[in-house]
């Protein structure tokens, strides 16, 4: 595709973004069910895309081209598809976030000031590797108003284009503005989207620490994401160990390959040496390579671990541990090497659960949970773009809240500034109150 290419359908969304926001609820909602169901019935077809990428993902992993987590990612399945037919429908039902009114406060008589959700305008979208986050980011941004420029994987071209296609044609005979989805598949049309930042008004990417630094260094666009999912479980002196040896292992080998797997286990040195034998047994019978500091090793027989794992995502089977000597060096050890993602507390005591929950610095912290649970869908977003640990404008699993700013209404009879000017200034009166945007309501009074 060609610069001007890219820079045409940039300019189709800018015009369909203005008129989607003038879509009713219903209208949004009806398209996204109209989404799922062609997903459904195109089954087969979508399948068969699949199987090319991975087939072709397997002869670059053969090759040291790709990672085998990065292959697991690309694969679709029938129960997959059904998930990802199901998560456009519950991102259906979601609550209307336009419209909404967040705020009231009458500044006068007559004079009412209202703060009301909206959409953002055109979101670029840039991810690597998984064909449903192509369908999610879709479905949140149609239900939010947005107009959104959609950029997969070269790995996932053929999942994509299928996918995209759907979309777009459930969508072209119904009231949504045609170009409101547009799909760029070139690397070089990223490099032509980081420039427009009079045109795009969002960059969501999602895929490697190195993939996201890159975009964040090479644009003025806002971007919101994460650069690495350093997650960390820590099991507390006052911890259920039974619990938290299922935890453990769940945040680690339910699906190792993505952003919210646990990477380092932090273990409190009174609870080591019972907890310690029975989780490395679980794990190596679950193939999870492990690695540990001296006092992890003076209890079980793993590999060293050195200075560069407490910082690595590994997204695959392998897992540091550290033995700390208290709360404090369990919060010190995980501040100082997280990426702000999600952090996982297990323990029995209340006071120290909130002592940890109040002093970790991430985007998601549990306590008595998988770090697994950090995910847009099972919050009851309906999905996510994605995951933020920046701290504006949107934290966590991004879903649809996190894709809407806001305007300021202001609904007046003929108020002048010069009537609270002056010596003989009125005042404000500046009153909240509770009451819904209704446009020209006070001129209908």
């Amino acid at each position: 595709m060609t610069e001007r290419a890219t820079e045409r359908k940039v300019a189709e969304a800018q015009t369909a973004a203005l008129e989607l926001a003038k879509c009713d609820d219903e209208t949004r909602s009806a398209a996204l069910h109209d989404i799922a169901d062609a997903i459904e019935d195109a089954e087969a077809r979508i399948l068969d895309a699949n199987e090319n990428d991975v087939s072709e993902g397997e002869e670059m992993l053969e090759a040291g081209e790709y990672s085998r987590a990065l292959v697991d990612r690309l694969e679709l399945s029938p129960s997959k598809l059904e998930s990802i037919a199901e998560m456009v429908r519950s991102v259906a039902e979601q609550d209307d976030p336009l419209g909404r009114t967040l705020s009231a406060r009458r500044l006068d008589d007559g004079l009412e000031l209202y703060k009301v959700g909206v959409p953002i305008g055109v979101i670029g979208t840039v991810f690597e590797s998984r064909p449903d986050a192509l369908v999610q980011i879709a479905a949140l941004s149609l239900k939010s108003g947005n107009a959104v420029i959609l950029k997969g994987g070269s790995e996932a071209s053929h999942s994509n284009r299928v996918l995209y296609e759907l979309i777009r044609d459930a969508t072209a005979d119904l009231d949504v503005p045609e170009g409101w989805a547009q799909l760029i598949e070139a690397r070089e049309d990223v490099n032509t989207m980081l420039d427009m930042d009079d045109e795009i008004d969002l960059l969501m990417p999602r895929g490697s620490s190195e993939f996201v630094s890159y975009i964040q260094d090479n644009t003025q666009i806002p971007v919101l994401g994460h650069t690495e999912g350093i997650c960390h479980v820590y099991v507390d002196r006052d911890a259920d160990l039974s619990m938290a040896e299922d935890v453990a292992f769940d945040a680690k080998v339910q699906y190792p390959a993505v952003c919210n797997a646990v990477e380092t286990l932090v273990v409190h040195e009174s609870v080591a040496e019972d907890f310690l034998p029975e989780i490395v047994e679980r794990y190596r019978e679950a193939e999870v390579t492990l690695r540990g500091d001296a006092a992890t090793r003076e209890i079980v027989d793993i590999d060293p671990a050195t200075d560069d794992d407490w910082d690595t995502e590994y997204g695959d089977l392998e897992l540091a541990i550290t033995v700390v000597d208290s709360l404090d060096a369990a919060i010190d050890h995980i501040n100082a090497h997280g990426s702000k993602h999600t952090e996982s507390i297990l323990t029995e005591t209340s006071e120290r659960a909130s002592t940890f929950m109040r002093s970790i610095d991430a985007a998601s912290v549990f306590h008595n949970a998988s770090t697994r649970f950090a995910d847009g869908y099972r919050y009851g977003l309906g999905a996510e773009v994605g995951i933020s640990t920046g701290k504006i404008h949107a934290r966590g699993p991004v879903g649809l809240e996190g894709l809407t700013t806001y305007k300021y209404y202001l609904e007046g009879d003929g108020h002048l500034v010069a009537t609270y000017a002056g010596e003989n200034a009125r005042p404000y009166l500046h009153e909240e109150f509770e009451g819904e945007w209704v446009p020209g309501h006070l001129a209908e009074e």
